[in-house]
C-alpha cells in the first residue's frame, strides 16, 4: 500500500528539484555556477558559515526569459533639478537597483549599461562579454538628505563584494564586475579615500580591495523588463537573489562591529551629530542592564506603557527626543501636540531618515508600527488623526522609548545642528 505513495512523492520532489534548477538558471540568460568559491569566506569564520548550494545537474543554456523583441536601450534621462547622480556597477542590477532603492535619500534608481564602447548595447551583447560594459545602475538622490559619501559607504556595505576581481557573487565575467564611476575629480577622491578606509578597517582581512575607480562614460538605460525587476517578479527575484550568495556574503562579513569599524574612518563619524552607521546595538544582557524594565519592554518587546503615567506626556519644554538605545534624533517639541491620549504625540519626525514604518496586527486589524532606523526600537504607532491643519498624523510614541534633551543642552550632548530650530 505505501510503496506506489512514496515513489510518487519521491518522483514529485525529484521534478521540483529539476524545475526550482533550471528556473534559476533561466533567471539570466547566462550559465551560472552555484560554486562555494563564489562566496569567500571571512578570515576568522568556520567554511561552513555559508551553506553550499546544492549541486546543480547539467542542464541545456536557458534561453533568456524576456521579451521576443526587445527594443534598443536608449540613454539615460536627464537628471531632476535639484538631485544629482552616481553610477555603480555591482554585478546583477537587478540586485544593485534594489539595494540602492533602501538607501534614505535616494529617490530611484535605474538599471543600464556604463563602461564600454558600444552605442546602445541589448541585454544579449553585454552578457556576451564582447561590449566592454558592466551591469550598472545609476541612483539618483537627494544631496541634502544622502552625500556621495554616503552612498560609498552604502554601495560598500550593501551592494558589492569589493574583494571579488572575476564578478560578483554566482555572476561571472568582466560585465559583472564592481565598479565606482566619477564624474568629477572630487567624486574620485571620495571614491578613493572610500576604498582605502575599507581596507584599512580589516573587514575583509588581508584580503585586497579590488573595486574599479573609473571615470563616468554614457550610460545606456537597460531595456524595460529589467527595470525595477524586484518589484515586478518577486518571486523569481527572491530565488535567483537568494541562490546568489549576497544574502549570507553580507551577513557574514557586514557585522554591526564590522560596519562600526569601517564608518569610524569616514567623514559621517568625524562630523557633529549621531552617526548611525557608526552605531553598534548593545546585547540583550547589556540592554537589560543599561534600561529599565518598562523601558526595555517597549523598546525589545514592542510593549505598550500606561497612558498618563509616562515622563514625557505632559513636557512641554523645548528640545528634541531621541532614541533611548541609539540616541538617535527621532521628534522636536515644535511638532508635539496634546492628543488627550496620554502619550507624547507628535505630527511629523524631525529626522524622517530615522523613521522606519511597518504593518504590525497585535490587534487583528493592520496598524503602522515607528521603529527607530539604527536601533530597531518599538517607538509607538502613525495614526490618521491628528491636526487636521499640521497633516493631519499623529505618531503616539511611548515615553519609555525616548530620551529629552532640552534646547540648552543640544550643542553639549552633540546635537548642535538642531540648535537654531529653538531660536
Amino acid at each position: 500500500m505505501g510503496i506506489i505513495p512514496k515513489a510518487g512523492i519521491t518522483l514529485a520532489v525529484i521534478a521540483a528539484i529539476m524545475f526550482g534548477t533550471y528556473e534559476f538558471r533561466a533567471m539570466r540568460s547566462h550559465p551560472t555556477e552555484l560554486s562555494p568559491a563564489s562566496v569567500p569566506i571571512a578570515p576568522e569564520a568556520a567554511p561552513a558559515a555559508i551553506p553550499e548550494p546544492a549541486p546543480v545537474p547539467d542542464m541545456p543554456k536557458a534561453v533568456p526569459v524576456t521579451p521576443a523583441a526587445s527594443p534598443k536601450p536608449a540613454p539615460a534621462a536627464i537628471i531632476p533639478h535639484g538631485e544629482a547622480v552616481a553610477t555603480f556597477a555591482g554585478g546583477c542590477f537587478w540586485c544593485t537597483e534594489s539595494d540602492f532603492e533602501k538607501a534614505p535619500g535616494v529617490t530611484s534608481v535605474v538599471s543600464g549599461y556604463t563602461g564600454g564602447a558600444e552605442k546602445n548595447p541589448s541585454y544579449q551583447q553585454v552578457s556576451s562579454e564582447t561590449t566592454g560594459h558592466r551591469e550598472s545602475v545609476e541612483a539618483h538622490y537627494d544631496p541634502a538628505v544622502i552625500s556621495y559619501d554616503g552612498l560609498l559607504d552604502w554601495f560598500f556595505i550593501h551592494a558589492v563584494d569589493p574583494t571579488d576581481a572575476g564578478g560578483q557573487f554566482v555572476d561571472r565575467g568582466p560585465s559583472y564586475k564592481g565598479a565606482i564611476f566619477y564624474r568629477t575629480e572630487g567624486e574620485r577622491a571620495k571614491a578613493e579615500a572610500a576604498k582605502k578606509a575599507l581596507e584599512a578597517s580589516g573587514v575583509f582581512g588581508a584580503k585586497p580591495i579590488v573595486t574599479d575607480i573609473l571615470p563616468a562614460g554614457p550610460f545606456y538605460q537597460a531595456e524595460d523588463y529589467h527595470q525595477d525587476y524586484h518589484t515586478k517578479n518577486p518571486v523569481r527575484y527572491s530565488y535567483y537573489r537568494g541562490g546568489s550568495g549576497r544574502e549570507a556574503f553580507h551577513e557574514l562579513y557586514w557585522t554591526a562591529e564590522a560596519t562600526a569599524r569601517y564608518m569610524a574612518l569616514r567623514p559621517m563619524a568625524k562630523r557633529e551629530g549621531f552617526c548611525g552607521p557608526c552605531f553598534v546595538k548593545p546585547s540583550v544582557a547589556e540592554l537589560k542592564k543599561k534600561l529599565t524594565a518598562i523601558q526595555y519592554s517597549v523598546t525589545q518587546e514592542a510593549g505598550t506603557e500606561k497612558p498618563f503615567d509616562n515622563a514625557y506626556a505632559e513636557e512641554h519644554r523645548d528640545g528634541i527626543y531621541v532614541d533611548i538605545v541609539s540616541g538617535e534624533p527621532l521628534f522636536s517639541s515644535k511638532d508635539k501636540f496634546d492628543s488627550g491620549t496620554g502619550w507624547p504625540s507628535f505630527v511629523k519626525p524631525l529626522a524622517p531618515e530615522n523613521i522606519v514604518e511597518k504593518t504590525d496586527y497585535y490587534l487583528l486589524y493592520p496598524r503602522t508600527e515607528i521603529v527607530s532606523r539604527w536601533a530597531g526600537s518599538h517607538l509607538g504607532h502613525k495614526f490618521d488623526d491628528g491636526p487636521a491643519d499640521r497633516g493631519g498624523k499623529r505618531y503616539c510614541m511611548n515615553s519609555a522609548a525616548l530620551r529629552f534633551v532640552p534646547k540648552e543642552n543640544l550643542t553639549s550632548e552633540g546635537y548642535g545642528e538642531y540648535a537654531t530650530l529653538f531660536k
